[in-house]
């Protein structure tokens, strides 16, 4: 009887995604991967600014660390997680090092899922929300926050905005997201 819960595997840091693909290409090669269904890193994106360029790039929330959905009762799965390289061992007991997997409660898979849903649905815009060219506005969010504009240009596919806002007198244009402005009555 295949018994498949959730695991957090110590790994070198840094090499989350590399251990993963390594797992994952394993399982497969020893026809294991239907007792290993899932293998999850859970990550944030994150946009910084770098010399004037605007990069997207992922941050994981739990550095060192992997959730594996496994069936680790069959000691060949056990195994093959233990000596895969960059692999420490299972979180647990003995100071966070354990060799002996302890499942993980579902109410903490709940919310270490949860936190990547919220992630996901934060992105999702209401649908409801649109706007229209020559609309005033109020920047609620970033730099620009208290200012009022004018609406330029709208991008529906990106749900963001050109408005224009008097700094010092002067019209600037500045792109903002749907959830940083708000629509003035």
């Amino acid at each position: 009887m295949s018994e498949i819960n959730w695991y957090v595997v110590r790994a070198v840091s840094g090499q989350e995604k590399k251990i993963k693909t390594y797992i994952e290409n394993e399982a497969i090669r020893r026809k294991l991967d239907d007792l290993i269904p899932s293998i999850l890193i859970p990550t944030e994106k994150i946009t910084e600014v770098r010399n004037g360029k605007k990069r997207v790039r992922e941050k994981s929330y739990f550095p060192g660390y992997i959730l594996v959905n496994a069936d680790l009762n069959n000691g060949e799965v056990l195994h093959l997680i233990k000596t895969m390289p960059g692999v420490i061992g299972f979180l647990g007991r003995n100071n966070g090092t354990s060799m002996t997997p302890e499942p993980l409660r579902q109410s903490e898979i709940n919310r270490i899922l949860g936190v990547q849903e919220e992630v996901i649905i934060g992105d999702n815009i209401s649908p409801t929300l649109t706007f229209v060219k020559g609309e005033n506005v109020k920047v609620i969010d970033g730099p620009f926050s208290g200012f009022d504009g004018n609406v330029e240009e709208v991008n529906e596919d990106k749900k963001k905005l050109s408005v224009s806002v008097k700094i010092f007198g002067r019209s600037t244009p500045v792109e903002l997201g749907y959830m940083q402005v708000e629509k003035l009555q």
